[in-house]
């Protein structure tokens, strides 16, 4: 297989990872958060069809609850963590994939967790996709300022089915028809037309 070259941002199922980040109980009352976490589910599906490995943490879960069950993450193990990045509390995982290029990032709050691990990632070397109809913020502000941060540090911020075609790249994979049926679904929408809207300055 060719290399894949560092700044296009391509994604392929054997070099990536997909990490879950944070979708508890008690961020239930954070603005879009079913939209977002019926968008990270269909991103766990594909993942799982395409043997793509997923990670999955939770903030203080003793104070801020479990994963919910909407995510449809059944099976996955929590890391528990305090720390705002992923990082530390899967640095495990990531050094045992010599291979890996990208991490696709879905979760929330993009101001706090998804920006801190972003910016560790980077800073290791690693492509980072921000999913960004899977990723929400209580303070819409906060939501687009961190997209806007994490893409002048070099992250790739990505729609859902946008990455979930990369992976598959074929229309002939012999999963296709499975994913098919996943992004024939309308995704639901998360407000991102409004942040975009008007060719917004922290955009250009």
């Amino acid at each position: 297989m060719a290399a894949v070259r560092p700044g296009l941002g391509r994604v392929v199922p054997g070099s990536s990872i997909l990490f879950l980040c944070d979708m508890q109980e008690k961020f239930r009352h954070t603005l879009y958060f079913p939209q977002i976490v019926s968008v990270a589910a269909r991103m766990l599906k594909v993942a799982r069809l395409l043997d793509v490995p997923v990670v999955l943490t939770e903030q203080y879960p003793q104070g801020l609850g479990p994963t919910v069950p909407e995510l449809g993450a059944k099976g996955l193990q929590p890391r528990p963590k305090t720390c705002f990045s992923m990082v530390p509390v899967v640095q495990h995982e990531l050094d045992a994939r010599p291979q890996l290029r990208s991490v696709l990032l879905c979760g929330l709050e993009t101001q706090a967790c998804i920006l801190h691990t972003a910016l560790d990632l980077l800073d290791q070397g690693l492509q980072v996709h921000v999913v960004v109809d899977a990723c929400t913020s209580r303070s819409q502000v906060d939501r687009l300022v961190a997209l806007s941060r994490m893409r002048q540090s070099g992250a790739f911020l990505s729609t859902s089915e946008g990455l979930i075609l990369q992976l598959v790249g074929d229309a002939a994979h012999p999963q296709f028809k499975e994913i098919q049926k996943i992004i024939k679904e309308p995704t639901p929408d998360s407000g991102l037309l409004g942040l975009f809207h008007g060719q917004n300055p922290l955009f250009r």
